[in-house]
C-alpha cells in the first residue's frame, strides 16, 4: 500500500470550472524527485445518496463520465434508481449501499464494507456527498492512504447541536466542496475549516435543455397566447414559488413604476406555485390590484415548461428576501440568454455578472438590496430600456457565463480538478 506524502499547508483557491478544465489546482510545490500523480489508472469511489434522475444524481453521473474520459476507474455507491442502467453503459460500476441518514448501525456497517472495498479495489480517493455517508467515510479512511473528498449541501442544517454535529463530518474532508463562497464563508465560521481545504464550485443546471437554440418559437408562442399576451407587449417573468421569503410583494410595489414607464406595454407573469402559501398569493393579488396593476399580472401557477418561459420573457427577475435553497433560477434565465434582476441576499449575487463586482460592459444583469421597490423598478426598466443590440450582446454574455459557470461538463470537470490536485500530493 502507498503511503501519504507530506505536504505544506495549502492556500485556499476558489477552483473555477475553467480552472477545472485546465487541470489548475491549488498551488503545491513538490520535492523536485516527485512524480504528479494523474487520474489516469485511480479509482474514485463516490458515495451518493441515490441514482435517481434528478440533480444530484445527474451530477454524480457527469463526475463518474468524467472520471471514465480521464482513464480513472469510478465506483458509485449508494441506493438504486432508474440512472444505474446509464452509469455501467459507460464503463463506470455501482454497487447498492444506502448511506443517506444517520442510523449508527449502517454509518458503521458502512465504513466496514468501504473499508474493504479501499483495500480490495485499491480506491485513491473516497468523495462522501451527504453527512451519513461522510461519517461512513472518514471512519473507514481513518488509518488510511486515501484521500477523502466531502459535499456540503446548498444550505446548511440549523444550528440545533445534533444536527450542526451530524453534519460536521463533512467538514472534516481533506478537500470539501462547497456550492458557493456565501456557504463556504459559514462552513469556515462554523466548523473553523481551514480555508485551503475549501473549494467552491457551484451547482450545474441542464445547459442543454435551457439553450435558447433547443426552444422552438412554437412552444414560446404558444405560452405567450395562454399567457394573454400581445405580440406588441414586453414580458417581466417572476421565477419561484409565490411564498413570503420570495419577494414577490417587492414586484407588485415596483410594477407600477415599471408600468408607467413603459406606457403600459408590458406583463408580469409570477411563475411559480401558489397553493401552498394561499394567504400569501392572496395578498400578492390584493396588491397587484390595490396598485392599479392587476391587469398586467399573470399568476401562473407551476409551469412545466420552464425553457420556453424563460425564452419567452425580456428580463427575469428573482426578488428574494431570504437565501434561497439555491441559485438554480438565476443561472437557468441567464442560460436562454436572458438579463436577470435579482437581490443581495446568499449565494445569488455570485451567481450574476454585475457592478461593482463586474466590468460595466460585461454585466449579465443586476443585483439590487432585497425588499427595495425602487431599486428593483429602477434596474428592470434598465433592462428593458436596453436598444437591439446591446441586448442581444448581454444575451449572449449571460449565455457564455452560464456555460462556463454551470453547465454540468464544466462543474464535472472542476470537480475532476479537484481530484487532480489531491492526487499531485502524493508522490
Amino acid at each position: 500500500m502507498r503511503a501519504r506524502a507530506t505536504v505544506p499547508r495549502l492556500d485556499l483557491k476558489f477552483l473555477s470550472p475553467q480552472q477545472g478544465r485546465e487541470g489548475k489546482g491549488p498551488v503545491v510545490r513538490l520535492a523536485p524527485s516527485a512524480i504528479p500523480r494523474s487520474l489516469a489508472g485511480a479509482t474514485v469511489l463516490q458515495l451518493v445518496p441515490a441514482l435517481d434522475d434528478d440533480p444530484a444524481g445527474r451530477a454524480a453521473i457527469d463526475i463518474a463520465l468524467t472520471l471514465v474520459r480521464s482513464g480513472a476507474r469510478a465506483i458509485l455507491a449508494g441506493a438504486g434508481g432508474p440512472l444505474a442502467d446509464e452509469l455501467r453503459a459507460f464503463g463506470a460500476e455501482w454497487l447498492p449501499m444506502p448511506n443517506d441518514g444517520f442510523n449508527p448501525l449502517r454509518i458503521r456497517a458502512n465504513a466496514a464494507r468501504i473499508a474493504r472495498l479501499i483495500a480490495g479495489e485499491r480506491v485513491d480517493i473516497v468523495h462522501a456527498q451527504s453527512a451519513g455517508a461522510a461519517w461512513s467515510a472518514i471512519t473507514a479512511t481513518h488509518k488510511q492512504p486515501v484521500f477523502t473528498v466531502t459535499s456540503f449541501p446548498d444550505r446548511l442544517s440549523s444550528e440545533f447541536w445534533p444536527a450542526t454535529a451530524f453534519a460536521g463530518a463533512l467538514a472534516r474532508g481533506d478537500r470539501v466542496l462547497a456550492p458557493s463562497s456565501y456557504v463556504a464563508r459559514a462552513m469556515i465560521e462554523r466548523y473553523r475549516i481551514p480555508a485551503g481545504r475549501i473549494t467552491v464550485i457551484p451547482r450545474a443546471v441542464d445547459t442543454a435543455t435551457f439553450n435558447p437554440a433547443a426552444i422552438t418559437p412554437d412552444r414560446v408562442a404558444s405560452l405567450r397566447r395562454a399567457w394573454g399576451v400581445l405580440p406588441h407587449m414586453r414580458v417581466v417573468l417572476v421565477s419561484g414559488r409565490i411564498a413570503p421569503w420570495n419577494g414577490q410583494m417587492s414586484i407588485a410595489d415596483a410594477a407600477p413604476l415599471i408600468a408607467g414607464a413603459a406606457k403600459r406595454t408590458i406583463v408580469f407573469v409570477f411563475a411559480g406555485e401558489d397553493q401552498t402559501h394561499r394567504n400569501y398569493a392572496r395578498a400578492l393579488y390584493r396588491r397587484a390590484a390595490s396598485r392599479g396593476v392587476g391587469t398586467l399580472c399573470r399568476f401562473i401557477g407551476h409551469c412545466a415548461d420552464m425553457p420556453a418561459a424563460l425564452a419567452a420573457s425580456d428580463v427575469v427577475v428573482v426578488p428574494s428576501l431570504e437565501p434561497p435553497l439555491s441559485g438554480r433560477a438565476v443561472a437557468e434565465a441567464q442560460a436562454v440568454g436572458r438579463p436577470v434582476v435579482t437581490t443581495a441576499v446568499g449565494m445569488l449575487p455570485e451567481n450574476v455578472l454585475a457592478p461593482p463586482r463586474m466590468r460595466e460592459e460585461l454585466r449579465t444583469g443586476w443585483v439590487v438590496r432585497p425588499g427595495q421597490a425602487g431599486e428593483l423598478a429602477a434596474a428592470v426598466g434598465a433592462a428593458l430600456a436596453l436598444d437591439a443590440t446591446a441586448y442581444e450582446a448581454l444575451g449572449a454574455r449571460a449565455r457564455q457565463f452560464a456555460e462556463f459557470m454551470f453547465s454540468p461538463q464544466s462543474v464535472a470537470e472542476a470537480i475532476r480538478g479537484v481530484y487532480t490536485s489531491l492526487l499531485a500530493r502524493d508522490a
